[in-house]
């Protein structure tokens, strides 16, 4: 709780907390003061890497899905093909198996309050602190939706995108220099690295799926910035680009998708993998492959206690939901 205290002259003054609650400051008058609000410096890519899956309501506590299994028996030999003579008495028949997966969904909240002396000191000073703490609040929301997505929460016991059990990791193998990091590796391993991580997730996928997208450790992005060089014999020859425009055109996902694949960094991949190494994934971002469940950002109705008014933002945010978990891999090491 902010106090006053009282100089030796009989003048009042203000501790810091009871100023900053306000915003209010001394301003110099011969300064000029910008009115721009600076916010910290964040950024959320769940966005760009996943998508939602809207059907969830706030009152909804679990999100689910289901996946099938087919079994069926062959003609001739069991495992054979579904051959009959046209005197069949006898006609095997399809056996289906439906699993169910569950997750929770989490309810998300923040209230929103101030005093209504302070709404007017801020207003009367250019900046309202009710839209203010809007601003904050959502950046919060958006904060914790982007861990959320990629990592989960390990209080909850719950795994993200970047982190799961369910998918299958495997390690880069060293290059030339001994070493399987992409620090150490020419323009053509870092290639044969992505096209190794490609290939295993596509043959996971029963060659249905060849991935779309590919997420790297933001850190070790600028190393696919540089220019791409390829031996033709012993000769090093650049054909143009940087690596990641080369790898983009030259994919599995080129070949089999009809469009470059996709390579963008994530912040959460550093550290990500087996041993505190660097992580990369392989995935398609498709509504039916994975998704995230969540609802949007509500709000309650405006509530005025004494001086106060308060309101509160909330959400429903569930858990990452990998409905074909074959269609993702990870590779550790780079």
């Amino acid at each position: 709780m902010s106090k006053k205290i009282y100089t030796r002259d009989g003048l009042m003054t203000f501790d810091q907390a009871t100023l900053d609650s306000a915003g209010a400051f001394l301003i110099g008058e011969l300064e000029r003061l910008d009115q721009t609000l600076h916010q910290p410096l964040v950024t959320v890519t769940w966005h760009r890497d996943i998508d939602i899956r809207t059907d969830v309501t706030i009152g909804d506590e679990l999100s689910s899905f289901t996946n099938s299994n087919f079994a069926a028996t062959g003609g001739n030999s069991p495992t054979g093909k579904s051959w009959i003579s046209k005197n069949a008495t006898s006609v095997p028949g399809m056996q289906l198996d439906i699993g169910k997966t569950a997750n929770p969904l989490n309810l998300w909240g923040q209230e929103l309050a101030y005093s209504i002396p302070e709404l007017v000191s801020a207003m009367q000073l250019g900046r309202p602190i009710d839209s203010q703490k809007l601003e904050a609040i959502r950046l919060k929301w958006n904060m914790d939706i982007d861990n959320q997505v990629y990592l989960g929460d390990t209080d909850l016991g719950v795994y993200g995108l970047c982190n799961s059990p369910n998918v299958t990791a495997s390690n880069v193998v060293n290059g030339a220099a001994s070493s399987p990091l992409w620090a150490n590796k020419t323009a053509q391993e870092i290639l044969t690295d992505i096209r190794s991580l490609e290939i295993a997730t596509w043959t996971a996928a029963a060659f249905a799926v060849a991935p779309r997208q590919i997420l790297v450790p933001a850190a070790k992005y600028p190393l696919l910035l540089q220019p791409m060089t390829i031996l033709q014999g012993t000769t090093p020859v650049a054909p143009g680009g940087s690596i990641a425009d080369y790898i983009a055109r030259n994919s599995l996902c080129m070949e089999q998708n009809g469009v470059p694949l996709e390579i963008h960094p994530v912040k959460w991949l550093t550290g990500a993998g087996a041993g505190g190494t660097d992580r990369m994934v392989a995935y398609t971002r498709a509504y039916d492959r994975v998704r995230f469940p969540m609802t949007t950002l509500l709000q309650t109705p405006l509530e005025t206690a004494g001086l106060f008014k308060r309101t509160t933002l909330y959400s429903r945010i569930g858990v990452t939901e990998f409905v074909y978990p074959e269609t993702v891999r990870y590779a550790d090491g780079i």
